[in-house]
């Protein structure tokens, strides 16, 4: 008997080709759908509503950064739960200052690079500067390019009652929205410095009243970036959705942090929120210096080495 209910358009696709060649042969064709099945092992994704979930059950959840397709599969294959292709690209991955230089074609090209190489994680792409301030219509255009052409899961914008609406139109099209407050990168230039936010009480309620009024936007986490441990903790148990804290203390939902800082490639930032996991700078300086001396010395490639 042949089923048609709860496949995907592509397997759809694979069976009506492979009907064309065996004539209605639907037996042959149920037996090669079932056999696929069998032999792929299923991994559970992560999705917005698992992580509504784990905040439910009080699980923490993990989210890293990535960029390329190397990366991301170590990231993935190791469990996290949220892979963000951040516009901290701007910074570790070209070298630039601040985020605002980095293009919406090239947030594209690194999240098509980590969506390559992830089976669970829900991978979340920033909308990088101009590509949404101030412009709905815009945002919404921005947004479902980042869908389309990088097959990413969600999107994640910064900003509060000033980008209400955007979250709202993109929302509109079924495109899953991850809101951020507190420090903005983006805002650099406004405040000036890349200091604690938050900690006078006008901003606080202003951070408080925002993150509630992007819940009821429809964003499906909201992440929370350098403020005080207190007010993270007031504003997670607020909310009905997630919250990602950066700098925020141990109170929110999960945690971020930026790969390339966590794991020490970068070994020039050293702020008060990050815990450096791995010194992989030093360590790729001593193999690249024993490599470099092995060439000098003549010494590689030896014999076992070579054809």
């Amino acid at each position: 008997m042949n089923i048609f209910i709860g496949f995907d358009a592509q397997k759809y696709n694979h069976l009506t080709i492979l009907s064309k060649f065996f004539k209605n042969s639907y037996e042959f064709i149920d037996s090669f759908y079932f056999y696929t099945m069998s032999v792929h092992k299923e991994v559970k994704k992560i999705t917005t509503h698992i992580l509504q979930e784990m905040k439910a059950k009080g699980e923490k959840i993990a989210m890293l950064t990535a960029y390329d397709f190397s990366m991301a599969k170590m990231l993935d294959d190791a469990g996290i739960d949220i892979l963000l292709v951040g516009d901290s690209a701007s910074n570790v991955m070209a070298g630039h200052e601040t985020t605002l230089p980095i293009t919406l074609d090239q947030m594209i090209y690194h999240a098509q690079s980590v969506v390559r190489a992830v089976n669970r994680a829900l991978v979340v792409v920033d909308l990088p500067f101009g590509s949404y301030q101030g412009n709905t219509k815009r945002a919404l255009e921005s947004s479902i390019r980042i869908m389309k052409e990088s097959g990413a899961h969600a999107v994640k914008l910064e900003g509060g009652s000033e980008v209400a609406n955007s979250v709202r139109r993109i929302l509109s099209a079924g495109i899953p929205v991850m809101g951020h407050l507190g420090l903005t990168p983006q805002s650099i230039y406004k405040f000036g410095t890349y200091t604690v936010r938050a900690k006078e009480e006008d901003e606080a309620n202003k951070l408080k009243s925002d993150a509630t009024l992007l819940e009821q936007s429809g964003c499906f986490a909201l992440v929370l970036e350098k403020i005080p441990s207190v007010l993270a903790e007031q504003v997670s148990k607020s909310l009905h959705i997630p919250t990602i804290g950066i700098g925020a203390g141990p109170h929110t939902d999960g945690q971020v942090l930026v790969t390339h800082d966590m794991l020490g490639i970068n070994n020039e930032f050293h702020p008060r929120f990050l815990r450096r996991y791995l010194d992989i700078y030093d360590q790729v300086s001593v193999a690249v210096k024993n490599y470099n001396d092995d060439v000098k010395a003549g010494t590689f490639p030896n014999e076992k080495e070579s054809y």
